[in-house]
């Protein structure tokens, strides 16, 4: 279902807020996030995404600035971006130095301060999704089916930011300010040019996106209730990804494929400098199209060097699944939902996901991306209609309803960093052995399910090729990991 951007009033919780439905990210037709623009044809100004056989030699340089302008090294990765004509990218992947080459593409996320008094949301109740992977157990209640809460693992949200009202919504003690950062440029308008930035632009997110899924990772404040997150215990590192005149409004953000690959860099680099030693896992609720040299040239050397990352598999449904996440070696989510939604104006904290989770009750989103042959997708997760907070006015705290692989990718990465905790050497594969082993299989079929408050009921339906290995089991995933 496409689903529209209508404001729904806020039930329970008295008079609080409101909240709102939204398409969240990739809702574009041709690819999960974005079309694609690796394949475009013609000719005109373009950034280039560049990956070597080795490291560029100064004759290789040479040859490469006699075609265009070599702006932007990425010298863990062999990579390199440039300032080109579009019609040149023919001719620079026929270098014989030249292992892929691409135009650097964007990467769409169209959405859909007094503080926190706590220093995490354990103690915050539950609400169905977290209910729906077995880390809370009833409504109205704090109690966890799992003891692991996140503590001494950093999570990173490698997206849009954070609201610069974040304070409201969760505790300072879960941000990790120290190692916050944006990184910008990218594309034609920035001729390749990629730079990371000091100072405080992480926290001035206009696009409210990285503001919801942190959410799902710790929990929020909503007025003056807590709500209980995957790993409430965890540390945040919020980095910021934006190509310069990128952000098409308050509601649609992007970034390039360039900038993406920097970010996953900036990760690896944390993690052999500051966090060596520290579990670390990074969330990336984005994709594109078509695979990018660059960007998998980056996921493989964080890989490599320990950082953990799950990514959103998109939003494309029958067309596929976007990239990095289609990508074998990463772990991917597919998003699920619970047929029980609506049905009540309260649902979505006050109904009980019974316990062990019934696969009869759930369902995969039609917008969810299906796995093609050569994709690889591992899970599905809660990611219809999973509420956290999400501004459209700066300064006023507000709370919607998101659906989205987006919205599945956290409640996946929560599972990782509570997996970290309890063995913090472990790798990306045994992460997502133990993930898919204990996942509540899901076989193909259809439910029937409310779209929307006050809506007919329609059917949903979904093959083989939309579930990976099943539902998310937090609990049972925590309990194989030795």
């Amino acid at each position: 279902m496409n689903r529209m951007h209508l404001r729904l009033p806020m039930f329970g919780l008295a008079g609080l807020l409101a909240l709102a439905a939204c398409s969240d990210e990739n809702n574009a037709p041709a690819g999960p996030s974005a079309p694609s623009l690796a394949s475009s044809a013609g000719s005109g100004p373009a950034g280039i995404n560049v990956v070597l056989k080795s490291r560029p030699t100064s004759d290789q340089l040479a040859r490469l600035n006699a075609i265009g302008k070599v702006k932007h090294q990425y010298p863990e990765i062999n990579g390199l971006t440039m300032d080109a004509d579009a019609g040149q990218l023919a001719v620079i992947r026929a270098l014989p130095f030249v292992k892929a080459a691409a135009v650097d593409q964007e990467v769409l996320i169209p959405p859909p301060t007094d503080l926190v008094p706590v220093t995490d949301f354990t103690g915050g109740i539950s609400t169905w999704d977290q209910d729906a992977i077995d880390v809370t157990i009833q409504p109205g209640s704090s109690a966890r089916d799992v003891t692991e809460t996140g503590e001494g693992v950093y999570v990173g949200v490698l997206d849009t930011g954070l609201l610069y009202t974040w304070r409201q919504y969760f505790p300072e003690e879960r941000i990790a300010t120290q190692y916050a950062a944006t990184i910008v440029g990218g594309g034609a308008a920035d001729r390749g040019n990629v730079n990371a930035l000091t100072g405080d632009q992480w926290q001035h997110d206009v696009c409210a996106h990285g503001t919801h899924v942190t959410s799902t990772i710790l929990g929020y404040r909503l007025g003056s209730t807590f709500f209980q997150g995957t790993a409430p215990r965890a540390t945040v590192i919020p980095v910021r990804l934006q190509s310069q005149g990128s952000a098409n409004s308050h509601n649609d953000c992007s970034f390039h494929s360039s900038v993406a690959a920097a970010g996953l860099l900036y990760f690896a680099q944390l993690k052999q400098g500051p966090l060596a030693g520290h579990p670390l896992v990074v969330n990336n609720s984005w994709g594109s199209g078509s695979p990018d040299p660059l960007v998998q040239a980056a996921v493989d050397y964080a890989l490599t060097h320990g950082v953990l990352l799950v990514f959103s598999a998109g939003n494309a449904g029958e067309a596929g699944m976007g990239y990095p996440g289609a990508y074998p070696p990463v772990i991917s989510a597919a998003a699920s939902g619970w047929t029980q939604e609506w049905t009540t104006p309260t649902w979505w904290f006050a109904l009980d996901v019974p316990e062990p989770t019934p696969p009869d009750q759930f369902y995969i989103t039609d917008f969810s991306s299906r796995e093609k042959p050569g994709q690889d997708l591992d899970v599905a997760a809660p990611g219809s209609w999973v509420v956290g907070p999400f501004q459209l006015q700066r300064g006023q705290p507000s709370y919607f309803f998101l659906g989205g692989t987006s919205m599945a990718a956290p409640h996946v990465t929560g599972t990782v960093a509570l997996m970290l905790q309890k063995d913090p050497s472990l790798t990306e594969a045994q992460a997502e052995s133990f993930l898919e082993s204990t996942a509540i299989p899901l076989g193909a079929g259809c439910r029937m399910v409310l779209p929307g408050p006050g809506a007919e009921p329609a059917q949903i339906c979904w093959g083989a090729d939309a579930t990976g290995a099943g539902l998310l089991d937090a609990d049972a995933a925590v309990a194989a990991t030795p």
